[in-house]
Formats: C-alpha cells, structure tokens, sequence
C-alpha cells in the first residue's frame, strides 16, 4: 500500500504551519490565510494603478544556511519586491510567499515566516497567503528555496520614472543600503574565506526596506526617477530610469558599509565592484537641482541620511 507521506510529503505537518502563520500575532498577517485566494480593499485612490513585482534572494539564502540563521532571510525576500515597487511610486499593499523544499522542518520554517512576517511590517503591506511545498523528489531533505511576489498600489499620475523631466545637471540623491542586500552574493560567498564567520554574518545582514523613506519623499513631488540599486551596480540600474543620452557621473565619496572594503581586502577589484554591489546605496533618486534642500530637509525631518551621491550628464 502506498501513502503520501512514505513518498516524503506530510501533509499534517504542512497543515501545522499554517496554522501556526494564522497565530502570529501581527497586523500584517491575513487573517484569510489558508483560503485559496486573497481579497485586497482599495481605498483613497483617485486613479489606481496596480504594480506588481516578483523576486527571491539568490544565494543569499546559502549564506543562511550555512550559518543556520533563518530568521532575517525573509526580511530580505520582502524587501526585494516591495523596493522594486517603490522605486516605481507604489504603495506596497500585499506579499504573497513560495517556499519550496525536500522537507518541512517547522523549527526553520518557523523563523523563515517570522522573517517574512517582519518585513511586511516593515513595508507596511500585509501577508496574504503563499504556498509550501513539499517536494522531496525536487530538493534534498535540508534545501529550500525563496521566491516572492508582491502587489502595489500607485496614482496613475504619480508614476515613475517621469524620464521626460530628467535633464542635464539633475543631481541624484542617495538612500543608505545596510550592507550588500540580496545581490551579488554568488561572487561574495567565493571572496570571503569559510573560515571568516565574522565576515559571512556581515552577507547575512537584512535588506533594508524604503518604505517610510520613499513615502515622505515622493509626496513632494520632486522625484524624478528612483533606481533600486539591485545586480548591475548603481551605474547599471541607475541608466534604467533616465533617458537615452543621459548618464549618471557618480562621486563614490559616501560611507559604505564595512562588508565592502573586506570584499576588496579579500580580491575583488574596483571595477567590479562598482559593477556588482550596491556599494552602500539601496535607492538612487533623481532631482532637479533647485530641489535638493526641499529633499534633504524631509530627510532630516524623518530621521534618515540623503545624501548627494552623483549628477546626470
């Protein structure tokens, strides 16, 4: 006689951890979870524009791995869509998780969705639902693999980039990164020695998330543009967004996180590094000159670094 779970699939146990996300004690977890499909009200738009974005966290998930810390991973698998939603004029409304593994092991399941929980509060969207599976077929019994996928909000003319505003002497204003975020890591994991734990923690550190920061300054009206400085560098995302013709002349004068110095102490030379990383920039922003101190004075007033990163040429 053959069962499912002799086949390697337990289903009770897939049923414990839903019910153990329905008990997590947030605002931002639906409360619908378990249910096939998520229901989104909309209100206070005048002219809605849906956004939607979806994303993993590459290898950094090994990096957890590898140090069987699993509780700010899903911080960074939020963090990587709901920035990209961001940096378009969203409002991030919803996040919807896939977790994918040989085996549910619940103690790691556990902090996963913790993480994931944390981040949408941070985002300030809500949780609601995703999908565990199970396969032992696809994984071995200790993988696991992340994706995401989230729902945005924005006003039709509240949309960005406005490329057809963006001229010659626009400055480009910078918000902070934590530390690498989630890209680049396929070549971090190789530089930094197996040895050097202090190092692979400082990989580990979450993806910051921009929400209250993109908030405050895009209710100015003064962004132009916005990059979310993913793989490709700052120079890479940053053309996205302007026009044809255009191009971004950054300083490269600013504090970085200390990760980036020891992956250059550790081989990697500069000229990669300015094509791989983030280099301590998460979100690039372009704005008319005339436009700086109104920025920085909302930076200052909500508590956050702006500073002046580059100019377009």
């Amino acid at each position: 006689m053959h069962a499912y779970r002799a086949a390697g699939v337990d289903i009770d146990r897939g049923e414990r951890f839903v019910e153990f996300i329905k008990r997590i004690p947030s605002a931002a977890v639906d409360k619908g979870i378990g249910g096939f499909s998520s229901a989104l009200p909309l209100e206070g738009f005048r002219s809605p524009v849906l956004m939607t974005t979806t994303d993993g966290t590459g290898t950094k998930l090994l990096v957890a791995k590898k140090l069987r810390i699993y509780d700010t991973i899903g911080i960074d698998l939020v963090a990587m869509n709901v920035n990209d939603l961001l940096v378009c004029g969203a409002k991030p409304m919803v996040f919807l998780d896939y977790i994918a593994c040989g085996k549910i092991h619940e103690e790691r399941m556990h902090a996963l969705i913790r993480g994931i929980v944390r981040g949408c509060e941070l985002s300030e969207c809500r949780l609601g639902g995703g999908e565990t599976a199970e396969m032992p077929d696809a994984y071995g019994p200790d993988d696991f693999d992340l994706a995401g996928f989230a729902v945005g909000i924005a006003e039709k003319d509240a949309v960005l980039p406005r490329r057809e505003e963006v001229r010659r002497g626009d400055i480009i204003v910078g918000l902070p990164s934590s530390g690498i975020h989630s890209n680049g890591l396929s070549l971090a994991r190789k530089v930094i020695p197996e040895a050097d734990r202090e190092g692979w923690e400082g990989l580990l550190v979450p993806t910051r998330i921009y929400s209250r920061e993109m908030a405050a300054l895009t209710q100015t009206g003064k962004v132009l543009a916005a990059a979310h400085i993913t793989g490709g560098g700052l120079i890479g995302n940053t053309r996205r967004v302007i026009p044809d013709g255009l191009a971004p002349n950054f300083l490269f004068d600013w504090e970085e996180p200390p990760i980036f110095e020891k992956l250059r102490a550790d081989g990697v030379p500069e000229e990669e590094m300015r094509k791989v990383f983030n280099l301590g920039i998460g979100i690039a922003l372009v704005t008319h000159d005339q436009h700086r101190e109104e920025l920085q004075d909302v930076a200052r007033r909500e508590g956050f670094q702006l500073p002046v990163i580059g100019t377009v040429e």
